[in-house]
């Protein structure tokens, strides 16, 4: 009996945990896709160039920074460039 429920422990000990990882991944994918959706914003409208500073651009640096920060991690890029550090 010990066995059974020793199992139904370490199932819905499994399920809990898959499922709190599953709801992390989709708020940090949605993040990371709303901060590639502002850097396109940013550069297609030259929204850098209405405060006399240059675009962004898409380097590599840009991307993962944008994708890995998300919303957070574009206005970085933006204060930086403000403050005159490219990256």
């Amino acid at each position: 009996m010990s066995d059974i429920l020793i199992t139904i422990m370490i199932v819905v000990t499994v399920v809990a945990i898959a499922y709190y990882l599953v709801k992390k991944f989709t708020v940090l994918l949605i993040n990371a896709i709303l901060g590639l959706i502002l850097l396109f914003i940013i550069n297609f409208f030259h929204l850098m160039n209405w405060i006399g500073k240059t675009d962004l651009g898409y380097s590599l640096p840009t991307i993962l920074i944008s994708t890995i920060g998300g919303l957070p991690g574009v206005l970085i890029l933006v204060l930086l460039s403000i403050f005159g550090i490219n990256v």
